[in-house]
């Protein structure tokens, strides 16, 4: 038997893992996920909840984020049979449409995971 594809070793910062060449991971929570193809698993960033005023802002008034920290990546898209190779990374701060992706919560997490088509910019 060959060596599993999803087999990872473990990186110290951040609980990174990586998978050969192609996925790789960052996650605080137990689960690793390993999205597909040429979608990126994102965190958004949350805004601070008080303003310079000293106001509080509740849950419910907050605009969704359109900021994140990429903390998963897919292998990347197939195009002739060549796999083309994914431009972000783990640790990537992107800008991303704030109706996009897929919202799905792990251990209490929220992660949204979406087509690195619909990554806007990467921010450095």
């Amino acid at each position: 038997m060959g060596r599993s594809p999803y087999r990872s070793e473990s990186l110290e910062a951040y609980g990174v893992t990586h998978t050969g060449s192609t996925m790789a991971t960052a996650t605080k929570t137990r689960l690793k996920v390993f999205p597909l193809a040429d979608r990126v698993a994102i965190r958004p960033l949350e805004e601070t909840e008080e303003m310079k005023g000293g106001l509080y802002i509740p849950d419910t008034a907050k605009e969704k984020p359109i900021q994140g920290e990429v903390i998963a990546v897919g292998p990347g898209r197939m195009e002739k049979g060549q796999r083309v190779p994914m431009e972000l990374k783990v640790g990537d701060r992107v800008v991303y449409g704030k109706y996009t992706g897929s919202q799905v919560e792990l251990d209490e997490e929220e992660i949204i995971l979406i087509k690195e088509s619909d990554v806007i910019a990467k921010l450095s």
